[in-house]
């Protein structure tokens, strides 16, 4: 019986944090520690005529400057997901050679004896340039002037198409058509602490140990020891505490190569923090991507098809994930409809700008708005409520398990496994009271315009193939589970030691839940697409079982009983009668007076991804004068199967709310025409503080749990985030719809919702 798994239990993992008794990277201190600093690229394209790096490294104190020759050896970071054909021609080398390619990229790196001075010697380095033209958007992409890897001939990485039914018989047999080109705007993820690494190379054991990555420690190290010329087992990964990830924090960059590197060079500890400038300029950005979108329906508003032009901005390199972004936009464009013919065209381009990778609800955020945007437009165009034109298109469970078909070249087709999509949107309109908000839509009430949005979404969880644990009776009793699943923040830490001492038997004191370490477990595949409790759950059940199986041995062997005569029972060795015989301190004194270890290991192989699905619906009040929008009132529902610790949910759901409203708000990395990027500093890149948005309100349910995993969960981490700018959007849309303004971008500032209002006012007749 469950004690602990379902309850809203506070985090085990608070106390050490709220105390200051967290590690993160800046706290790693070694003995002899020099520090890194790099030089980045001023400009967005060009060619390195010269560097002359000789007044940095007369300076004292400065141990070693290397610049891009310096680092032949290291090979382009490879890509970890997403192998779109043709992407592996714009691989990211780990600094620039010979060119750069966005403003921010690595020429040379200092090493110092402090970080002050390493930064003050990035000064004394002289760099001359050839200017190139930026490209910045698909038009120049495509433009013959400017490309940034010449030998490519091209600056487009990839085009595929997929498609599903008849859409040429959807479109031509349908009385309407809409076809509109929408605009997901570049954003990335802020997460509290930038990214570090300290690195050390220990020459007597021929062992590299890095501190500071996360994510997919067994993938980095894979990497970087093949870069270094070493085995895998030579490179040692330890997982820190960290302040957030939101998907940009633990992929490969390029710093993941060059700090270890140069510490295996100089034989010395070195650490690298970057600032908040850096990190707005090479950490991985997101999003940008440009629809063109056009839909088929009855005049009812039934939908018979759709399709789509999809056009991403990936940057000046493809990443380790890039390709996800673009691939998910394209695969939930269907959403939780009921689409018989569907076609899209995907092209990826690459862009004087800083590189593109996942960030919270890949894909996914960006879908959901361009799909539910032109839906509205639909329903107002057709007189149709917009709740029931989703109510007409809506999946019903009777369909379920669903396919949408083949919507990524690279994957097999996904199949929606449980739900009840209808009921989900039924319970969010009547929690926001729809039926009164909706008669008020465009209505001025006190010099505001109010309008109401939904949005309906389906969220794909639990990626990857298997998970690993391993469990370890230590000497006092308490048991050690080590996962591959790095905890980010997310409240991972609480919810797998809620499954392990309900398995176990055992009060939560007493199962430590280990961050990840390439040191404590052989192999592990990370914490992405929200699966560290699908995967990494199920994985520690796994090595549970096993673990109280080999204590069972070990008693066995110590002449305890025969197989019938033990069991385990309540965190207990106990008789057939139910008489405790030995507790987990006492098999552990035994243990050690035999020298035995007693461990069990954990795998779990997943049987594909599970979908949670939600609706979200916004209130919002617009002044027509200033563009400014107030969000009166949210409400986010999400169904996520077994919820295992319900307050840690209901904190995902409200926290990626928040931020997906910081997103249509707020968030915003602008260029210029030359390349430059403009959002450097958090007084120019907003994002939203704890009172911005004081009226969220949401729930997450567990109605239907998971047919793909033994503990029925489905994600949780994403969903609240996916359905934010669609609802908000719409709402927006319907609070100025009797102004006739045009909502088909991002984001919602209020310059631009007022710059959208002053055109309508230009184009309205008279």
């Amino acid at each position: 019986m469950n004690r602990f798994a379902g309850q809203p239990l506070e985090r085990v993992e608070d106390g050490r944090l709220l105390c200051g008794q967290a590690t993160f990277v800046d706290d790693v201190s070694l003995e002899g520690m020099v520090y890194l600093a790099v030089l980045r690229s001023p400009i967005a394209h060009g060619r390195i005529v010269r560097i002359d790096a000789d007044g940095a490294r007369s300076m004292a104190g400065v141990i070693a400057v290397y610049v891009g020759s310096d680092f032949d050896s290291l090979p382009r970071i490879p890509t970890r997901l997403a192998p779109l054909e043709g992407v592996e021609r714009f691989l990211q080398p780990p600094i620039a050679r010979g060119k750069v390619r966005f403003v921010g990229e690595a020429i040379a790196v200092v090493v110092a004896q402090s970080p002050e001075l390493a930064e003050d010697a990035l000064e004394k380095i002289t760099v001359e340039f050839d200017a190139l033209p930026a490209v910045v958007d698909w038009k120049s992409a495509t433009a013959p002037s400017a490309l940034l890897f010449e030998a490519n001939g091209t600056n487009v990485a990839a085009q595929y198409s997929v498609a599903e039914g008849d859409i040429t018989r959807a479109f031509r047999d349908a009385s309407y058509r809409r076809r509109e080109t929408l605009y997901c705007h570049r954003q990335t993820a802020l997460p509290m602490e930038t990214r570090g690494l300290v690195a050390t190379w220990d020459a007597r054991e021929a062992t590299l140990r890095i501190w500071g990555s996360t994510k997919v420690l067994w993938f980095n190290r894979k990497v970087i020891a093949a870069a270094l010329g070493l085995r895998a087992d030579q490179v040692q990964m330890m997982a820190t505490d960290i302040g957030g990830s939101f998907g940009v924090r633990g992929e490969l960059y390029p710093e993941d190569l060059l700090v270890p590197y140069v510490s295996k060079q100089i034989g010395r500890p070195v650490k690298w923090i970057e600032d908040r400038r850096e990190h707005l300029m090479t950490t991985n950005h997101s999003r940008e991507i440009t629809c063109d979108l056009e839909i088929a329906c009855t005049p009812q508003g039934k939908l018979l098809g759709m399709r789509a032009y999809l056009f991403a901005d990936m940057g000046a390199y493809t990443r380790t994930n890039g390709g996800i972004v673009p691939s998910r936009a394209a695969m939930f464009l269907v959403g939780p409809y009921r689409i018989p013919a569907v076609e899209f065209h995907v092209a990826v381009f690459h862009s004087n700008k800083t590189p593109v990778g996942t960030y919270r609800g890949p894909g996914r955020f960006e879908a959901n708005f361009f799909r539910e945007r032109l839906m509205d437009m639909a329903a107002d165009d057709l007189g149709v409520d917009a709740a029931d034109f989703r109510r007409m298109n809506l999946i019903k469970e009777s369909e379920l398990p669903y396919s949408p078909g083949k919507l990524v070249p690279f994957e097999q087709p996904p199949i929606y496994d449980t739900g009840d999509y209808p009921a989900d949107l039924e319970r969010v309109l009547a929690a926001i009271d729809y039926p009164q908000l909706v008669g008020i839509n465009g209505q001025e009430i006190d010099g505001r315009r109010h309008g109401v949005g939904l949005c309906c979404f389906v969220e794909a969880s639990g990626a990857g193939a298997r998970e690993n644990s391993r469990v370890i009776l230590e000497a006092d009793g308490r048991v050690s589970v080590h996962t591959g699943c790095c905890t980010v923040g997310q409240g991972l830490t609480t919810t797998l030691t809620q499954l392990a001492a309900d398995e176990l038997g055992v009060d939560l004191a007493r199962v430590i839940l280990h961050n990840a370490s390439t040191e404590n477990l052989e192999e592990g595949f990370g914490t992405f697409a929200s699966r560290g409790a699908i995967k990494g759950g199920n994985a520690v059940i796994a090595g549970v079982q096993d673990f109280i199986d080999q204590l069972l041995r070990f008693c066995r062997s110590t002449g305890g009983g025969t197989a019938n005569e033990l069991q385990w029972r309540g965190g207990a060795v106990r008789s057939r009668d139910g008489s405790v015989l030995l507790d987990l301190a006492d098999i552990a004194v035994q243990a050690a007076k035999r020298g035995k270890r007693i461990e069990g290991r954990g795998n779990y192989l997943g049987q594909g991804l599970t979908f949670s699905y939600g609706t979200h619906a916004a209130h919002v009040a617009v002044d027509a004068r200033t563009g400014v929008v107030e969000v009166l009132d949210y409400y986010g529902s999400e169904d996520i199967g077994n919820a295992i610790n319900p307050m840690v949910v209901h904190g995902q759901l409200i926290g990626a709310i928040v931020q997906g409203l910081g997103g249509v708000f707020l968030d915003h990395l602008v260029y210029d025409e030359d390349g430059q990027i403009l959002t450097v500093t958090l007084a120019d890149y907003l994002v939203p503080t704890a009172t911005d948005f004081p009226v969220i309100r949401g729930r997450s349910y567990g109605d239907k749990r998971a047919a793909t995993n033994p503990l029925g969960i489905k994600g949780a981490g994403e969903g609240g985030i996916v359905g934010v700018a669609g609802a908000i959007a719409n709402a927006v849309a319907a609070a100025l719809r009797p102004l006739n303004v045009r909502i088909t971008s991002l984001p919602l500032s209020p310059m631009r919702v007022w710059q959208a209002i002053a055109e309508a006012g230009e184009a309205a007749p008279g």
